[in-house]
């Protein structure tokens, strides 16, 4: 199935970005080439191919993770004290995304 100009608007739509007709021109063949890319690799057989819990760097004795120990975290008031403004007991943040 190939993508659409509408497609590509909609998806532009989802992310919140205002493309040009020039930029849809642009992005429409780039996205396509990318889904069809993703559906080769959909159809390869995995079957066989065990899967992967974590990385490590190869001969490593000790795994490079830390140990799950319970520790004490900040107190409330110590871990606001440098918020530039608070809204209770939560960070106060400005909106980012304005959207009608």
């Amino acid at each position: 199935m190939a993508l659409t100009e509408k497609d590509v608007r909609y998806v532009a739509e989802l992310a919140h970005l205002e493309l040009t007709n020039d930029e849809v021109s642009k992005f429409l063949p780039q996205l396509d080439s990318i889904l069809q890319y993703m559906d080769k690799l959909n159809k390869l057989d995995t079957a066989q191919v065990e899967p992967m819990a974590q990385v490590r760097t190869e001969g490593a004795r000790q795994p490079s993770l830390r140990a799950d120990q319970p520790h004490s975290t900040f107190a409330r008031n110590e871990a606001l004290g440098n918020a530039p403004e608070r809204g209770g007991d939560f960070f106060k943040v400005p909106r980012v995304i304005e959207r009608e």
